[in-house]
C-alpha cells in the first residue's frame, strides 16, 4: 500500500493519529523504531538541522524537495511534509506539489502566510488575501497525481485577524478541497473545540512547546475532536539539549567515557542505521555472483 493511502486511512480512523516530528533521516529511523505509525517533518526542525537558523523562510523550494526525499528514502512510514506558502504563486505552488510528490511525501502543509513566513508561533505574522490561498489550493490539487496525497491547508489567521475569520478561512479552504485543515495557534483549548466544532474536516493540532497553544495529550484532543497532532519540534528540542550538555562536558574534560550511559552502544548503532540489514544485503548479491559464475564455468554437455 502506498505511503498515501496508509496516511489517509490513519487521518480517517477513530483514534487520533500521533506525529511526532523528526529532522533529519536519522531521527526518522528512530521514530519509525519506536513504533509510530507517521511522521511529520516540519519546516522548523528542517531549518535548524539544515542550515543552524529560524524558521523565517530561509529554506528554498528545491532545498526542501531534496530534504523531504531523503527523509522518505530512510523509512518505510507515511511523512507528512511542510511546503510553506508554497514557496510563491500558485504556479510556484503546482511546481512545489509535483516535486514533494516525487520525493515521496505522503500529505503536505500549505499555508496562508506572507513569504517570507515565519514559524507559526512567533509574533509579527502576516496573512496573503484568501482568494490567492483558495487558488494556491486549488494549483496543488490540479498538479497531484496521486489523488491519495493530502493537502493541508493551513490558516495563521487566527493570530492577524481572529478566531472567527481564521475559521471562516479554514471553511473556504475545505470548500476548495483542500483534506485536511490546521488552524495554527489556537489560545485556549476553548478555542481548539470551537475549531474542530465548526469546520467538517479532519484538523490537525499542533503542540509546540512554548508556543500560544496550550499543550495537551493526544488522547484530550482526540476528545476535543482532532484527527491528528503533531509535535514537530519537541524530538529538536530534546537533541539540541543532550548535544548541547554533550559537548559542554567533552570541551571541560577531554573525555567521552563517563557519558557513555548517554551514548548508544556501538552495535546499538549500527542496528539503528541498519547495518545488519546491508551486509545481509552484500552476502545475497555475493552469494548470487558467485553461484552465476560457477554455473558459466561449467561444461556444455551438450557441447
Amino acid at each position: 500500500m502506498h505511503a498515501t493511502t496508509r496516511f489517509r486511512g490513519l487521518i480517517d480512523a477513530d483514534e487520533i493519529l500521533v506525529l511526532p516530528g523528526i529532522f533529519d533521516a536519522l531521527s526518522a529511523r528512530l521514530a519509525e523504531l519506536a513504533g509510530f505509525q507517521a511522521v511529520v517533518g516540519g519546516g522548523y526542525a528542517a531549518t535548524a538541522s539544515l542550515i543552524g537558523a529560524p524558521d523565517i523562510g530561509q529554506l528554498g523550494m528545491t532545498e526542501m524537495a531534496d530534504h523531504y526525499a531523503r527523509l522518505c528514502d530512510s523509512v518505510g512510514i507515511p511523512i507528512l511534509a511542510d511546503a510553506d506558502t508554497g514557496f510563491g504563486d500558485a504556479v510556484n505552488v503546482a511546481r512545489t506539489m509535483r516535486a514533494y510528490e516525487r520525493a515521496g511525501v505522503a500529505a503536505l502543509i500549505l499555508e496562508d502566510q506572507v513569504a517570507p513566513k515565519r514559524c507559526g508561533h512567533m509574533d509579527g505574522k502576516r496573512v496573503i488575501p484568501v482568494a490567492d490561498m483558495i487558488a494556491k489550493i486549488k494549483a496543488a490539487l490540479d498538479a497531484r497525481r496521486d489523488a491519495d496525497l493530502m493537502v493541508v491547508a493551513r490558516t495563521d489567521a487566527r493570530a492577524i485577524e481572529g478566531l472567527e475569520a481564521a475559521v471562516e478561512r479554514a471553511q473556504l479552504y475545505r470548500a476548495a478541497g483542500a483534506d485536511m485543515i490546521f488552524v495554527e495557534a489556537p489560545l485556549s483549548i476553548d478555542e481548539m473545540a470551537y475549531i474542530c466544532s465548526a469546520i467538517e474536516a479532519p484538523c490537525l493540532a499542533n503542540n509546540v512547546e512554548g508556543g500560544k497553544t496550550p499543550i495537551q495529550s493526544a488522547r484530550r484532543l482526540e476528545e476535543i475532536g482532532y484527527a491528528a497532532v503533531a509535535f514537530p519540534v519537541s524530538a529538536a528540542y530534546v537533541a539540541a539539549k543532550a548535544l548541547h550538555g554533550f559537548f559542554a562536558a567533552l570541551r571541560e574534560t577531554g573525555d567521552s567515557r563517563d557519558m557513555a550511559d548517554r551514548m548508544l552502544s556501538f552495535t546499538a548503532f549500527h542496528d539503528v542505521v541498519g547495518l545488519p540489514r546491508l551486509r545481509e544485503q552484500e552476502r545475497a548479491c555475493d552469494a548470487f555472483a558467485r553461484d552465476l559464475l560457477e554455473r558459466a564455468a561449467e561444461p556444455d554437455d551438450e557441447g
